[in-house]
């Protein structure tokens, strides 16, 4: 089976960085990029549509982004355009700053909690994690779901702990259904 676009190109970027000791650079760079990226959605509509002619595409990204992102990241913007992989540009880019944290022991987590956390907790949350995975430091998202009742979910990597008091009663339903 062939890799996704975002994984191959991603990877790509990532082995260019580290070659070119340009890491950090790259990986700032890119931060920055992917929110304006975002708010343009007419610059991917423009790069993935069928009937635009592609230097006309690749002037545009030129025009856009040449002398204002390294080369690295303008080349790699042309060289999805020119493999019709435009609308992948956000995907290969987010990709790439997971493989920096990855390169980096940086875990990335997903907490979500019933009520919103304070910055005292978080920490905590963070630390917790730090000491109980093999991460130098982790990047937490939270988020707020009052369905849980209580407790968190916490997704780091593959692995999901769920504490939340909608799972237990969840849980302690299926037993009783059971016997």
């Amino acid at each position: 089976m062939a890799k996704q676009v975002d994984t191959t190109y991603g990877e790509a970027l990532f082995e260019l960085a580290k070659e070119e000791g340009k890491i950090d650079e790259l990986f700032d760079e890119v931060s920055s990029l992917i929110p304006i990226l975002n708010d343009n959605e007419d610059l991917i509509k423009l790069l993935t549509h069928p009937h635009i002619d592609m230097d006309k595409k690749k002037s545009v990204v030129e025009a856009s982004f040449k002398g204002r992102i390294s080369d690295d990241l303008t080349g790699m913007m042309i060289l999805l355009t020119e493999k019709e992989h435009g609308g992948e540009i956000i995907n290969v880019f987010t990709y790439f700053l997971r493989r920096v944290k990855k390169h980096k022991n940086i875990g990335l987590a997903l907490v979500t909690s019933a009520v919103p956390l304070t910055s005292g907790q978080k920490a905590a949350i963070e630390m917790k994690l730090i000491e109980t995975t093999s991460y130098k430091s982790v990047d937490a998202a939270y988020r707020v779901d009052p369905s849980l009742i209580g407790g968190l979910v916490i997704r780091i990597d593959d692995r999901v702990v769920d504490s939340s008091i909608k799972t237990r009663l969840a849980n302690m339903s299926y037993e009783l259904r059971k016997n």
